[in-house]
């Protein structure tokens, strides 16, 4: 019985992509570490500022609620730094 040739089969080449690659756009965030630092600071420097002054400064209205105020700006800058990539 006589042999049968060997079929070659054609290299796969992919079919071409009909759509381009999207490249991913980073936005500029060079703003987030100063406001980040300067939110921490004017923090600290509220309650450091309402300890020195026995109450008197910054508001002398709001008491206590001055430790408050303080803290929020702390806070803030906390919840800025969740933009810092």
């Amino acid at each position: 019985m006589p042999k049968s040739r060997i079929r070659k089969k054609a290299d796969f080449t992919p079919p071409p992509a009909n759509r381009q690659a999207t490249a991913i756009k980073l936005t500029n965030r060079s703003w987030v570490a100063p406001v980040m630092l300067a939110l921490f600071l004017v923090g600290l420097a509220w309650i450091v500022l309402f300890y020195v002054t026995e109450g008197k400064l910054p508001l002398d209205s709001i008491g206590d609620w001055n430790i408050v105020v303080g803290f929020g700006f702390i806070a803030a800058g906390f919840g800025v730094s969740t933009q810092w990539k």
